[in-house]
């Protein structure tokens, strides 16, 4: 995406909407004086500023015979972030669903936790719809609704379904006698596309197959052929990484669209399937697989590292389930494992299954050990929410206070017992202090899946006619009217400044995403702006010649207000 700020916009729309010449004025001789690659110089007011966010660390404490540990006190705990002790702010021992506080009384409760009062949980399910097949799906979602009456009536549920493209909110936060039943039904009727990915990767394990017996008979293929099965191959491996990434993404928003609800926060995310490594899952590691490992590939930090870092940012620990459950027709054990780079040979369907869903599990249990939730893997998953019930009924809930320098940087935690070797402690393994830029791109992203954030004011945006941009493309032309009595301006060196942050970005029908671009736009006047007037902020948006679906944000980084504009934008009549 290339982005500008054009004079003539700002002209035709104060002219037609009568805005003040003293901002028109303003307008043309800031844009008018920098030299090219000049930058305006902007107040120290309008650099980032660093919040305040406590980060929850949920603890449970188990004998080596797994067995709960209760009664136990804040000097009982040592906290380490980045190997180095850090205060224990707030404390509160959570015992069969009731808050115990600090026992020995010096130490502030977590807020919004009453002493003596039950601690409501709530479970927020996530449906991959995407990698999951119906029947494997509705198994579990069945097995979902019968432990319903699990709950109690301080938890609350919400459910979220997403099948590639779309996330679909079946129920906001809700008791569980309140619409549950209803929303679950609502699940099992929806679409689901994991046989197609089975078909993929069928298709590929054939095209390897083709291609091992060509050679065998013709050791020295074609160039041709040789092509020819490799783009097939690498065609296989990068849709599969991007609809990995669209659903890891899609996860990363529902958690950050429902993290408002007080109280522990746990989310069930019922994944249809999702590999630890790509290249082993599509064997393009391997000697059979003919294709060299290169960087398009993600490694599993880059997939799954922004959902553990949401999750542990904003508190919620991870139950992933495993919808397909356990293999058919093998009796192998899936948790021996496999060497990275162990070579199988291709006539061996059963390893390569067996691999295949090693790589499977193990996504499961990288989210679960990393948030301290715990992986619902094989049977399990008949019984996915009643063991999260369980297993959040009693536990040790302590805050702190980070140091932030907001750096987008990972920090460990780690949680000792004083003088107690024969326990152990399960929690998550750290956070990201993650910048206030990278919110905010994070948001922008969300909006894609699920339109404006509530907190969100509307943003106009006008459109022109797309035109050509080369081979598969289009140019569209947006210009964004940003009211100035929604943002802050101040008084600086006798004129009014404000220094506004827009972002862009788009995502086609079949799910692939942009960027978010990104600029610091700074607005000035010389009077105080008027209610109504308007400041006009133009981009062009190059996108491939197909319907897109769009978000812009305009932030104000003195009050903290967003505004959104979410829609379509398509090539039309080109």
């Amino acid at each position: 995406m290339k982005s500008r700020r054009t004079l003539q916009s700002w002209v035709r729309g104060s002219v037609s909407r009568q805005a003040g010449s003293a901002w028109l004025f303003a307008a043309f001789v800031w844009t008018a004086v920098p030299a090219p690659g000049q930058e305006v110089e902007i107040p120290e007011v309008f650099s980032e500023t660093i919040d305040v966010r406590v980060v929850n660390v949920e603890v449970v404490v188990t004998d080596r015979q797994g067995n709960r540990i209760q009664g136990l006190k804040p000097s009982d705990f040592e906290l380490l972030v980045d190997g180095e002790p850090t205060p224990i702010a707030y404390f509160t021992e959570v015992e069969d669903g009731l808050a115990r506080g600090a026992r020995d009384g010096d130490m502030a409760a977590v807020p919004s936790v009453d002493p003596n009062a039950p601690v409501g949980t709530n479970f927020l399910i996530f449906i991959d719809d995407l990698f999951s097949i119906k029947r494997d799906r509705n198994r579990v979602l069945d097995r979902l609704r019968d432990d319903l009456r699990t709950l109690r009536p301080v938890d609350r549920v919400a459910i979220v379904a997403f099948d590639g493209k779309t996330a679909e909110t079946l129920t906001g936060w809700t008791k569980a006698s309140t619409g549950l039943d209803e929303a679950l039904v609502r699940a099992r009727e929806r679409p689901t596309r994991g046989m197609k990915q089975l078909t993929a990767r069928s298709l590929a394990d054939t095209d390897r197959q083709v291609r091992a017996d060509v050679e065998a008979v013709q050791p020295v293929a074609s160039r041709s052929l040789r092509s020819l099965f490799s783009r097939a191959q690498h065609s296989y491996r990068q849709r599969l990484t991007n609809q990995l990434e669209s659903s890891v993404l899609a996860a990363m928003a529902t958690m950050r669209q429902f993290s408002g609800q007080p109280g522990r926060k746990v989310m069930l995310l019922l994944a249809g399937g999702w590999p630890r490594s790509v290249a082993i899952y599509t064997r393009a590691n391997l000697p059979d697989g003919g294709l060299p490992r290169d960087r398009r590939i993600m490694s599993e930090d880059d997939l799954y590292g922004p959902l553990v870092s949401t999750a542990n940012l904003i508190g919620f620990s991870l139950y992933p389930v495993d919808v397909p459950g356990p293999m058919r027709g093998f009796g192998g054990d899936a948790s021996r494992g496999f060497r990275a780079n162990a070579a199988i040979d291709p006539a061996d369907a059963s390893a390569a299954a067996l691999e295949r869903e090693d790589t499977v599990h193990s996504t499961l249990h990288l989210l679960a050990r990393s948030t301290g939730g715990v992986p619902l893997v094989n049977f399990r998953r008949d019984v996915a929410l009643a063991s999260v019930v369980a297993d959040t009924r009693s536990y040790y809930w302590l805050g702190f206070e980070p140091r932030r320098r907001e750096d987008d940087r990972f920090h460990q935690i780690a949680v000792r017992l004083v003088g107690r070797a024969n326990l152990n402690a399960r929690t998550r393994e750290g956070y990201v202090d993650m910048s206030r830029d990278h919110e905010l791109d994070m948001t922008a992203k969300a909006a894609l899946l699920f339109g404006d954030p509530p907190d969100a004011l509307p943003l106009e945006v006008h459109f022109s006619k797309p035109v050509r941009a080369g081979r598969r493309k289009m140019s569209v032309n947006v210009e964004v009217a940003i009211p100035l009595d929604q943002i802050q301006l101040l008084p600086v060196d006798g004129e009014w400044l404000s220094v506004v942050e827009v972002r862009v970005t788009a995502m086609d029908e079949g799910g692939n995403r942009s960027e978010v671009s990104f600029e610091k736009v700074p607005i000035t006047g010389a009077q105080e702006p008027q209610p109504g007037q308007l400041f006009y902020y133009e981009t062009d948006l190059q996108l491939r010649r197909r319907e897109h679906s769009y978000v812009i944000t305009v932030h104000d980084p003195l009050t903290g207000t967003n505004l959104t504009s979410t829609g379509k934008v398509g090539p039309k009549s080109i």
